[in-house]
């Protein structure tokens, strides 16, 4: 602050100077010495008082609030009107009041004078700026080849960050846009080349290393086309924030290409408002609460205003985390309603499981705790079984027998044909839910049946970036392979949506739109930290994981499946329920006391029908 008062007293202390010496130089100029002689008494008086008009009226009108390292053109047009102002107002001055002294010839010396003024008030201003633009220039010893998408006022304002910002690395080189009254002009003095679906060719001509998509009114799908037209391109790739992403009027950040940008599609948003007339006020119980999907329910949950949420995890860290969050919430929100539950233990403790389920009596349980990791599962079958099927099953029992309202099962796409152990686990679990549907004369249950999630701990998202941080290789294990991806909010949304439909013994499935090649998600990637794909960071191929698929299966099938009233959510056609259920789940636990994996799959095989691994089949 004192800097700037410093400032604006310099600046008033070098127009009152200029204008006096200017002014008096100005009459000089015109009449030379001798004549300046004759109308020196009226010179001084006349520099003078334009002098201390000046002052006062560039104070009244704030012009020494104007930030002389950002001056604008319209700051430069306030300051020229304003001059002029003071100056015509001294010729009328001069000209009405008959007591004032005369000038000889006293217009031509004003013309000239109140030039030089307009004239001198710009100039030291804009003479700042074009001193702390060229001091920026200079100071990007490693400036990188920058080209804009997008040449309106988003990019106008990339330019001037670029420009400005000593600390911005940018050079900008060259613009690129689909107007064709824009294509082969210049803006701001960058040249404008176009139309963007020639983008690659633009870039290669260029040598472009990074690429600004500034364009904040465009859709997701013009946005995604344009991500894909850049998928071939050697460049990282950021953006400006789309308009609904803004966090307010003047939010001018240059952001990276986020995970819905990596999806190549729109992401599925789901109308969440019912759900929160809901769970309002009811007591809900998450488990697996610590985990990507656990913690995601329980935030979404919390917004809803639940009597009671609890946490049940058997994994302490994260579930700390998440309770600490929550906490911090309730605390700076002065939150007064809701009573959070933090409790640790495991689902396959079928005493710890009733304890909870009986001493708070949950409305709602959404049962998230499992075992997700292939490989890992591949080799400890029995840790799988006992956690997917029998915690599933032990939750699933107390919920029927102390009268919950509703318990919703996240299950997986790999429940499809599974050729893995996870799939197959989590298969048993979903005949679990519909067996107890139709026992249960209390309670509602459904399963939640998607694809891969982008960032969930265990997907392939953190592995490449810890690989990239790491100077690489990224390894995809084969690069045909392909995946259905959705976010974490978009699953969590569907899981509590899919709760509100459940009538019981449902399957829901999401529409997931278009598949993802793992190889296209790990250049994206490399891209956005903003390295170059196999010249900076090396992308290898290592085969194919433990029980993994080349090809997921499409999960819908409008033709047989039930729409919901969301267009999005799909209902499984319901099988056969299983009436030996409880003998199969008792069956299940003798793989505790065997010691081969190969045992274990076997009696998976037995229970499980449509469970073939890669053995049993070709891919």
């Amino acid at each position: 602050m004192t800097k700037s008062r410093n400032l604006h007293f310099i600046y008033a202390i070098a127009d009152v100077i200029i204008c006096f010496l200017v002014t008096t130089i100005s009459f000089v100029s015109f009449y030379g010495v001798s004549g300046f002689k004759d109308n020196i008494i009226s010179s001084f008086i006349y520099a003078g008082s334009i002098s201390l008009a000046t002052l006062i009226v560039f104070f009244i009108l704030k012009i020494y609030k104007i930030i002389t390292t950002q001056i604008s053109i319209l700051d430069a047009v306030k300051i020229i009107f304003v001059t002029l102002g003071i100056h015509v107002t001294g010729l009328i001055v001069i000209t009405v009041v008959p007591q004032l002294p005369r000038f000889t010839d006293f217009v031509f010396a004003w013309l000239l004078s109140t030039g030089f003024l307009i004239f001198s008030h710009v100039s030291i201003r804009v003479a700042v700026r074009v001193f702390n633009m060229a001091s920026v220039v200079g100071s990007k010893t490693n400036k990188v080849r920058t080209l804009v998408i997008g040449a309106g006022a988003t990019g106008k304002v990339v330019i001037d960050e670029s420009r400005r910002n000593p600390h911005n690395h940018n050079k900008i080189i060259v613009m690129v846009d689909d107007d064709p009254n824009k294509i082969g002009g210049l803006f701001s003095n960058i040249p404008i080349k176009g139309p963007i679906k020639d983008i690659a060719k633009i870039i290669d001509y260029t040598k472009a290393q990074e690429v600004i998509i500034a364009m904040s009114k465009i859709s997701q799908d013009r946005l995604h086309e344009i991500i894909n037209l850049l998928n071939s391109c050697n460049v990282r790739v950021r953006r400006m924030p789309l308009i609904e992403e803004m966090q307010g009027p003047n939010d001018k950040r240059i952001i990276d290409v986020d995970l819905n940008d990596l999806l190549s599609r729109d992401p599925v948003i789901l109308d969440n408002h019912e759900v929160k007339d809901m769970l309002h006020e009811k007591c809900v119980m998450v488990t697996g609460a610590g985990g990507s999907i656990g913690s995601e329910l329980v935030r979404q949950i919390f917004k809803t205003h639940p009597k009671t949420l609890i946490l049940f995890d058997i994994y302490e860290n994260s579930t700390y985390d998440i309770q600490m969050e929550l906490t911090r919430k309730i605390r700076e929100e002065k939150i007064k309603d809701i009573q959070l539950v933090t409790l640790i233990g495991s689902t396959y403790n079928e005493t710890r499981v009733e304890q909870i389920i009986k001493k708070y009596k949950p409305d709602y349980i959404y049962h998230a705790a499992a075992y997700k990791h292939v490989p890992l599962m591949e080799d400890s079958p029995a840790e799988a079984i006992r956690t997917n099927v029998i915690g599933t099953y032990n939750v699933a029992k107390m919920a029927d027998k102390y009268g919950v309202k509703k318990m919703v099962l996240v299950s997986t796409d790999k429940a499809v044909r599974p050729t893995n152990v996870m799939g197959a686990t989590k298969r048993f679990a979903e005949t679990i839910i519909q067996y107890y549907s139709e026992k249960s004369k209390n309670t509602a249950y459904a399963a939640v049946r998607f694809g891969n999630v982008l960032g969930s701990n265990g997907s392939v998202v953190p592995l490449f970036k810890k690989q990239i941080e790491a100077g690489g290789p990224v390894t995809v294990t084969d690069k045909r392979i392909i995946r259905y991806f959705m976010t974490i909010p978009e699953a969590v949304s569907l899981i509590l949506q899919c709760g509100l439909y459940a009538k019981g013994g449902e399957i829901f499935i999401l529409d997931m739109g278009q598949p993802v090649k793992i190889l296209d998600l790990a250049e994206k990637l490399i891209r956005q930290a903003g390295f170059v794909p196999y010249i900076d960071i090396q992308i290898e191929e290592i085969g194919l994981r433990p029980g993994e698929k080349l090809f997921e299966e499409l999960l819908i099938d409008i033709d047989h499946q039930q729409k919901t009233e969301n267009k999005r959510i799909y209902i499984e056609d319901k099988e056969a329920i299983n009436s030996n259920l409880e003998s199969d789940v008792l069956e299940a636990s003798k793989a505790f006391d065997m010691a081969e994996t190969s045992d274990v799959k076997t009696l998976l095989k037995h229970l499980i029908k449509t469970y073939k691994d890669k053995g049993d089949k070709d891919e």
